[in-house]
């Protein structure tokens, strides 16, 4: 490899910016438990004049990867080519979620638009505080020429880019205008990606110059680093405290989230329940915490949650949030908890999360705060009734799921839920089930019987259209030899089919369950729900009058998926659909599966919502729909209180 002009110092590599960072992290490790992995597995990239001669050159040259010190090779940085570079991070986040926010990907791209395009994978992977490390290229530091190519000129800040739209987005974020400036900067990267308190996107801008510039690196920036995940034990007070409000309780309920699945705290928690009787509802992050069959899984919570988890959350008076942020889904915008002395206390590693709804905190990892509650709680265990109450309940529910995954007939067109009640019948336990946004999450949340702790994935935190089939490639990666499910309705394909591509390019064997029901499904019927009548949300031809309320429009999403590369099995019927889903099960190449359903007006056939979301209704307004819906909001948004 080339020096440069000048020989390196002693004790120093002469390597470019770009050069730098990849020999760094490729010798970045985390380790939890005793168990050690790679901290940024592999890149994501599309290369651009932003990038291309930077990190580009970097993955490609050989001498970076030599171990530090020594002639022996070091970690291969594996890169993946990608069609999207916001799909690009959704699965970089799918792969981090999957392998327990330990290890994650890292995704480089072009300045202009290349970069902006990260924005809302990086808002997803912050809001649900999943890790991924963002490496846009940027302007040229030295300004030879100003503006370059793709730039954005601000006429009163000259060191402001088109970058900077990523800063509310990322949990730490830094332009390295200097080469020296990538030592402190890549150190803080790696502290925040794996701080479970911290974590998020981060974003180190690179601007196209200094990726090129050589520079003379200490050795012992290219050491082999250990990042070390940290598990809080609880405050002794906050923790007596906390012990004093759950043997005071006689209706406890527990609500998990995605933070049991970050601690990797499911066996902690089946003991604690097992051990005090107290049920379990799950927000759609903490679905699986406990399995569908354990007698104290009373299913989800919230808007999209059943009857007998949110009659328990109706009727608690101590609420136990484990590692939720309590969104508005899951407090029913603030009118599910209605005990007149309702308490909460919440288990979380951040204090933020803690000390929500005026909240006892304890703040801890989620093991082992549950570890410490189910010590100090040891002769503890709800009343015998209060466990009857649940389970009866439980049962019942379970007998309406029955109801809407029914097939009376083999030859119809499926329903949504029947198309989940089929799949249902097909999995085990292997299977992964990803979804994030439509009318599929609601029926999932209520539906879908989690047979392990991580095949619930649902991404609802930002619930981004489009994140279903670059996040199943991500997943697949991290859990190779599982099944991986991709489920997305006709709105959300035509968002971000792209990485179709990509999984038949590297053979990542993703199953697409495409479902067909000509417009938006959800939104359409929460447009009729306030008023609004279902405008703009069917994919209709437009009528004479203005109205989208001609025939559907002759799109062909099973033609499209097929010219992208993937094989392609069409479903007419409840019979053709079992047979399809099983054979793309045990496909060993990307397959979808496309079913059209019943129309929009009967898409979603589940038991109605059980609780209240606020979305506010017009204050006044001539039309009649829209003056019932606003009747209706003011009797449901009188029921909203604030905890103290």
């Amino acid at each position: 490899m080339s020096t440069g002009p000048h020989p390196p110092r002693p004790g120093t590599r002469r390597l470019t910016t770009a050069q730098a960072l990849v020999a760094f992290l490729s010798r970045q490790y985390t380790e939890r438990d005793g168990r050690r992995q790679r901290l940024i597995g592999a890149m994501w990239g599309i290369f651009g004049h932003g990038n291309v001669a930077g990190i580009g050159q970097a993955l490609l040259e050989p001498g970076v990867g030599t171990a530090a010190g020594t002639s022996a090779p070091a970690p291969h940085m594996p890169f993946y080519q990608g069609r999207n570079e916001q799909a690009m991070v959704h699965a970089a986040v799918g792969f981090a979620r999957q392998s327990g926010r330990l290890s994650t990907h890292a995704v480089t791209t072009s300045i202009g638009p290349g970069a902006t395009n990260l924005v809302t994978g990086a808002a997803l992977a912050t809001v649900n505080r999943l890790p991924v490390l963002l490496l846009p290229g940027d302007v040229f530091a030295a300004r030879p020429a100003d503006p370059v190519l793709q730039q954005l000129e601000v006429p009163y800040a000259g060191d402001v880019s088109v970058n900077d739209c990523l800063r509310p987005v990322s949990k730490y974020f830094d332009r390295i205008t200097r080469p020296e400036a990538l030592v402190p900067a890549a150190l803080a990267a790696m502290r925040v990606l794996t701080d479970p308190v911290e974590t998020g996107a981060v974003t180190l801008a690179l601007p196209q110059d200094v990726q090129a510039e050589a520079y003379d690196w200490p050795e012992a920036f290219f050491a082999e680093r250990v990042w070390r995940v940290r598990r809080p034990q609880p405050d002794p007070d906050e923790l007596a405290e906390a012990v004093r409000a759950v043997r005071a309780a006689r209706r406890p309920l527990v609500i998990a989230g995605g933070g049991v699945h970050h601690s990797g705290a499911e066996r902690a928690l089946q003991t604690f329940v097992d051990a005090t009787g107290i049920p379990v509802a799950s927000t759609q992050a903490g679905k699986g915490s406990l399995q569908h069959d354990h007698p104290a899984d009373v299913g989800a919570v919230g808007h999209t949650g059943t009857a007998t988890a949110d009659g328990l959350a109706r009727a608690a008076d101590l609420v136990i949030g484990i590692g939720t942020r309590y969104s508005d889904f899951t407090t029913a915008s603030a009118t599910l908890f209605a005990h007149p002395d309702v308490r909460f206390l919440n288990l979380n590693v951040t204090g933020f999360d803690a000390h929500k709804l005026a909240a006892l905190p304890l703040v801890a990892d989620a093991r082992t705060g549950l570890e410490a509650l189910t010590a100090a709680l040891v002769d503890h265990r709800v009343d015998h009734g209060y466990v009857a109450e649940y389970t009866g309940d439980k049962e019942r529910w379970e007998q309406r799921v029955g109801v809407a995954y029914e097939v009376r007939d083999e030859e119809d067109r499926p329903t949504q839920p029947q198309v989940l009640g089929v799949l249902d019948s097909l999995v085990t336990g292997d299977d992964i089930v990803i979804n994030a946004a439509g009318s599929l999450p609601g029926d999932l949340h209520k539906l879908w019987r989690a047979r392990s702790r991580d095949q619930y994935h649902v991404e609802y935190g930002y619930s981004c259209m489009g994140y279903e089939i670059p996040a199943a490639i991500g997943v697949a990666m991290a859990a190779p030899g599982r099944p991986v499910w991709a489920l997305v309705g006709d709105g959300t394909y035509l968002m971000n089919p792209t990485e179709i591509v990509t999984a038949v390019q590297e053979n990542v064997p993703i199953k697409v369950v495409l479902l067909q029901n000509h417009g938006y499904a959800s939104i359409g019927g929460l447009s009729e729900s306030v008023g609004s009548e279902r405008f703009g949300t069917a994919y209709r031809h437009r009528e004479d009058d203005g109205a989208y309320t001609g025939a559907p429009l002759p799109v062909d999403l099973a033609a499209n998926a097929a010219s992208l590369g993937m094989r392609v099995i069409r479903a007419q019927t409840v019979r053709d659909l079992r047979e399809a889903l099983a054979e793309a099960r045990a496909a060993d190449v990307p397959t979808c599966v496309y079913v059209e359903t019943e129309t929009a007006d009967t898409v979603s056939g589940p038991p109605p919502a059980q609780a209240w979301w606020d979305v506010p209704v017009a204050a006044t307004a001539t039309r009649s729909s829209a003056v019932k819906a606003r009747e209706e909001y003011d009797r449901q948004v009188a029921a909203r209180r604030h905890h103290l």
